[in-house]
């Protein structure tokens, strides 16, 4: 059974956080082989992840506050708890899908599950500042 690391993280931007440029360590999980794997990296996740949009609203899902949860196992396991803007929401079946194959892009991914989950329900207050620039619900 793979330990997560949790770091469920919105936008810096919506957490009041100043952005860093900072690069994120990348170390490698050593194989049986000798050679190393590449460790996931949460930034890469967290833009796979940004490349996905609701096909109703032009803003991606995680500046619209959709991901709850990212998870990521020692052994490159990504586990991403999300929500939809409504229960009835249309792309209720594309959106968890188009995730999942986003996050596999991600280099040392070597498992996806997105659990779509309805607690604590989706409200706008969940966007970034950038989402609700773009939607004008300023």
């Amino acid at each position: 059974m793979p330990r997560w690391t949790t770091r469920a993280r919105r936008s810096a931007v919506s957490d009041g956080i100043p952005a860093t440029d900072a690069p994120q360590e990348a170390h490698g999980a050593w194989t049986p082989e000798g050679e190393t794997t590449p460790r996931v990296s949460e930034d890469g996740v967290i833009g796979a992840i940004a490349q996905v949009y609701d096909p109703e609203i032009p803003v991606n899902i995680y500046e619209l506050g959709l991901i709850y949860a990212i998870e990521i196992g020692e052994d490159g396991a990504v586990k991403v708890e999300m929500t939809l803007t409504a229960p009835s929401c249309p792309s209720a079946q594309e959106l968890p899908a188009q995730v999942e194959e986003m996050v596999r892009t991600v280099p040392g991914v070597s498992d996806v599950k997105v659990e779509v989950v309805w607690d604590p329900p989706w409200d706008p207050s969940r966007m970034s500042e950038d989402a609700r620039l773009a939607l004008n619900m300023y």
